[in-house]
């Protein structure tokens, strides 16, 4: 299983998905009292807190249930092929969103250096 974690009790299959600076985390759970299954979706975003180089994942979560299941994806596809058909997504725009993550992640990436000058090594 993708991305199982046998910590987590209730953890029966993950998958995660990568995309620039934010991570998408699809779990699916037993319940404890039940047994039924439903689907965590999390997204997680990581932060820098300052210079230093410290960060923390900012997350946020959505509890799925099977009897959502069904009525969610023609939810999901519904909107999903209205944003496709009002605003079509090209090749160029993938290529122009893969350049404005990379950009991100240089931008947040934390810099230890000194702004040395070495004109005094000459004399």
């Amino acid at each position: 299983m993708e991305g199982f974690d046998n910590k987590d009790k209730n953890a029966i299959y993950a998958k995660s998905l990568r995309a620039g600076k934010r991570t998408y985390f699809f779990d699916v759970r037993e319940s404890t009292r039940s047994g039924d299954y439903y689907l965590t979706i999390t997204e997680s975003k990581k932060r820098f807190v300052d210079d230093s180089g410290r960060f923390v994942f900012d997350k946020h979560k959505v509890f799925l249930y099977k009897e959502d299941f069904e009525q969610f994806v023609d939810d999901l596809n519904d909107v999903m092929a209205f944003i496709k058909k009002e605003q079509p997504f090209t090749t160029a725009d993938l290529k122009q969103e893969r350049e404005r993550n990379r950009e991100a992640r240089e931008s947040a990436a934390p810099t230890n250096f000194s702004d040395v000058s070495f004109e005094d090594l000459d004399k």
